[in-house]
């Protein structure tokens, strides 16, 4: 912003970092051409910025001998065993510690895949807690999510509010709407 500033009649002076091969060190030009050439630097929507190809593209077969893996966690950090609240099956009683420990260190589901809960859209969004109690601002938690268009009205009525919506009104009169007759 500081290369960039305003002449007298309105048109903007944009100064070059380093001038060019043909000795330009300045552009002038309208603040509409600026946006224009803003616009332009400005991706798609869902669009990626870096795009890989050949063996790190997302479809290569050789892409998991290349990226590495991420690095496991060490067995310090597994819980302590508790075989003895759950009884183990034939299966179980001839795996080793280590090999119930690699099981636990196992990744899981990604938590963020490509949706997002109503809750957690409303947080990253509007910065609001939805699921915080306005009470006690303990955490509440959904029971139940209601979809059935012919069980919200009777769950709205149960409760005594309204289960449609206002009745649209006509528009008032006013003094220069009324017809002249003469």
């Amino acid at each position: 912003m500081d290369r960039l500033e305003r002449l007298v009649d309105g048109r903007l002076l944009y100064r070059f970092k380093r001038p060019w091969r043909d000795r330009t060190t300045h552009i002038v030009m309208e603040p509409m051409e600026l946006l224009e050439k803003l616009s332009a630097l400005v991706p798609a929507p869902r669009a990626h910025w870096v795009r890989y190809s050949g063996v790190l593209a997302p479809a290569s077969k050789w892409r998991p001998l290349i990226v590495p893996e991420p690095p496991a966690a060490s067995l310090s950090t597994i819980p302590p065993d508790t075989s003895d609240a759950a009884p183990r099956s034939r299966t179980d009683s001839t795996a080793t510690p280590a090999a119930t420990a690699q099981q636990a260190l196992q990744p899981g589901p990604c938590r963020h895949g490509r949706n997002y809960t109503w809750a957690e859209l409303m947080k990253r969004v509007w910065e609001l807690d939805v699921l915080e109690c306005p009470r006690c601002r303990g955490r509440m938690k959904i029971v139940a999510a209601i979809n059935s268009p012919n069980a919200i009205p009777k769950i709205l009525n149960c409760l005594g509010l309204p289960s449609r919506a206002p009745p649209i009104a006509a528009p008032a009169r006013t003094s220069s709407d009324q017809l002249e007759w003469s």
